[in-house]
């Protein structure tokens, strides 16, 4: 296994710079010739159409580079991580094959919230990360509010590996506090060392020792050398940082301004030198390297317009060469990427990260190996993300849906993060995620590769009626033809039931007023038209007895007797006063404590019911809310969650109940079926 090489995701919430990040890094390495940005839609990490016209990430990017680093050439294959929590799944997948990930965040105390889900994944799994403290020349940066808000979503403790120079617009530099040399910042070119300016040396003294006392928790003989006052030298601290990173004891924290370059080339060093080997990273996940059957693993899928299916794999173990036969597929070839940049190969070494062509069938989180791999064979995945939004769609053009089954799974092959349900009773088909956005762009994509224009709009909400009050009723069918008539009689008692007790059928017939062979008739002539009801609406929690009848030995029949029921329930239907009902879901909403009464407001808002709230489990600073809600006001719910809770808000559902709808609401409904 090489240890030549380091697979790093860049990761953090939207627009905290992780595109330009990326960039400056490609730059740095001489892996692209001239830096792009987002605003000009001109990045290698979010050069796709549907990221371009956002200006966003919306889907893993793969990016490979040469780093010549002091010990000798380093492979760095980094990922570009979409940050919006709509497409957290895509984040997750990444995240499973990396040998560490790079969290980049603004210098703004109030944001570093949004962190927390994160930091929840990549300690949940181990993966060690180092945090890059973005935009320092923002007149609004604090450096010393944003660290204690870091610590304080951080459950592993932060050791700063730099200490800035100056602030805001005036952010000239750094000092590094291992070695405890300043360094002068350049745009574009590597910082100079300079002397440490005086009026710093008490503060860069304190983080020092701090960083040191942190390290010696863990090092029983850097403490022996801290107690003795023996300056460890930077080689030592070097090495526990590594330890430590490794291990995902610590989190490193690194600052800098990507746009312009600066505090990437020290952050390129520190990957090269502190990042766990793809060895030690496939040990952690409990992989045996005695072995040498290749062993791989899916991250992401790619769908190109050229190239048809595209795997970007993880090679744990083992050396794809070209030819080879995993699951028994043989890829059609082997690539690096560069963005959208493809360059064949004729292997892949162990701990590489490459994409194959052709694996059909092969699916995102799924295990390679030379055979099928059975149940347990498999590597763990990321757990999927429950969709929260859902909007229904169509083929804009009739004729194309035969192309609609086929389209829409290589759209979950793409972003695993959507579900799609087609829903029998509305005969809607519906795309489920964690926002409009990523159901948006996911229909870009349907357009755009697949060139299957689809339409989209609000679901239909899957509402019941029922009945307030018990009647007693009957029912006549008689048609005469030339032949045999048609001739049923019932009477039917109808009674509401218990709210969740469904629809009950039964018959209390004596004498033989009804004969046995027509009863099935009358049930199923009942329960066609509860499917329905008088409302539009299928008819529940009521109890419908067949008590009475009359029949003709020569007219009737069980069609007859059906027909009468369906009758009978007409007229039960206008004296029963019905009413509707709508699908009532109980949710869970996780935010931290400083959005708790803004969404309990929101909650009542949305005509929810309120059912209590607690501190959350495992995160610090965070409560859990139970409710009832409409599931109807679930999609605006999210929009607005999300909004007030800086996009950090998470939710889960489950449909609970049936609920009376408001008069006003259901005089809507009932005049929109009408």
């Amino acid at each position: 296994m090489s240890n030549r090489i380091r697979n790093v995701a860049i990761v953090g919430p939207y627009l905290s710079g992780k595109t330009t990040l990326l960039e400056s890094l490609l730059s740095v390495t001489g892996a692209i010739g001239r830096k792009g940005n987002v605003q000009d839609g001109n990045t290698v990490g979010d050069s796709v159409p549907e990221a371009v016209n956002r200006q966003m990430s919306v889907e893993v990017t793969i990016a490979s580079a040469e780093y010549s680093a002091a010990e000798g050439p380093i492979q760095f294959n980094f990922l570009d991580c979409p940050g919006s929590v709509e497409f957290v799944q895509e984040t997750h997948n990444a995240l499973i094959g990396v040998d560490a990930a790079v969290v980049v965040c603004e210098p703004e105390a109030e944001r570093v919230l949004a962190l927390a889900p994160l930091f929840q994944f990549l300690d949940q799994w181990q993966i060690p990360h180092l945090l890059f403290i973005n935009k320092l020349d923002r007149d609004c940066a604090d450096f010393a509010g944003v660290l204690q808000a870091l610590q304080g979503v951080s459950s592993r403790p932060l050791v700063l590996h730099q200490y800035p120079i100056g602030q805001g617009p005036k952010l000239t530099g750094f000092i590094d506090l291992i070695t405890e040399q300043a360094y002068q910042y350049h745009p574009g070119a590597a910082p100079d060392p300079v002397p440490l300016p005086e009026q710093l040396r008490e503060l860069e003294q304190a983080a020092r020792a701090e960083l040191l006392e942190t390290l010696a928790n863990f090092d029983d003989h850097l403490l022996e050398e801290l107690l003795e006052e023996i300056e460890p030298p930077p080689e030592e601290i070097w090495q526990d940082l590594r330890q430590e990173l490794g291990a995902d004891l610590i989190v490193p924290v690194f600052v800098g301004v990507a746009q312009q370059d600066f505090g990437v080339r020290p952050l390129l060093a520190a990957l090269a030198r502190e990042v766990p080997d793809p060895a030690e990273t496939a040990e952690r996940r409990g992989i045996d390297l005695n072995s040498h059957e290749p062993l791989a693993q899916v991250l992401k899928t790619y769908f190109s317009p050229q190239g048809g299916r595209l795997s970007l794999v993880r090679v744990w173990r083992g050396q794809l060469n070209e030819g080879v036969t995993l699951n028994n597929l043989r890829p059609g070839s082997i690539c690096r990427l560069l963005g959208q940049r493809q360059t064949n190969l004729q292997t892949a070494a162990a701990g590489d990260m490459v994409v194959l062509s052709r694996l059909e069938g092969i699916h995102t989180g799924d295990s390679l190996r030379l055979n099928v791999p059975t149940a347990a064979q498999q590597l763990p995945r990321a757990q999927p993300v429950a969709p929260v939004y859902s909007l229904a769609v169509s083929p804009s053009n009739r004729n194309d849906e035969v192309k609609l089954s086929a389209v829409t799974a290589k759209l979950l092959d793409e972003d695993p993060g959507l579900r799609i349900e087609q829903n029998a009773e509305t005969r809607e088909i519906l795309v489920w995620g964690q926002g409009d956005i990523q159901i948006q762009v996911a229909l870009d994509r349907a357009r755009r590769k697949f060139h299957l224009p689809l339409d989209s709009r609000p679901p239909q909400m899957a509402y019941r009626s029922t009945i307030r009050r018990a009647v007693e009723v009957r029912g006549r069918y008689k048609h005469q033809t030339g032949g045999h008539g048609q001739f049923g009689d019932v009477h039917l008692s109808v009674k509401p039931l218990v709210r969740g007790e469904g629809e009950q059928f039964a018959e209390t017939i004596v004498g033989g007023a009804v004969p046995r062979q027509y009863i099935p008739g009358v049930e199923i002539g009942v329960r066609e038209f509860l499917a329905k009801g008088s409302l539009g609406y299928p008819v529940v929690d009521l109890s419908v007895t067949l008590t009475n009848g009359s029949y003709h030995a020569v007219d009737s029949s069980e069609q007859a007797f059906r027909q009468a029921a369906r009758i009978a329930m007409q007229e039960a239907m206008t004296r029963c006063e019905p009413y509707l009902l709508e699908p009532i879901a109980l949710i869970e909403v996780s935010v931290p404590q400083g959005f708790t009464s803004r969404v309990l407001r929101l909650v009542s808002g949305r005509r929810g019911q309120l059912l209590g709230y607690q501190a959350k489990e495992g995160w610090q600073g965070w409560d859990t809310i139970s409710a009832n809600l409409p599931q109807a006001e679930l999609n605006s719910f999210v929009v607005e969650l999300r909004a007030l809770s800086l996009g950090v808000g998470l939710l889960t559902w489950q449909l609970d109940h049936l609920q009376e709808v408001p008069e006003k609401l259901a005089e809507r409904v009932l005049t929109a079926v009408g």
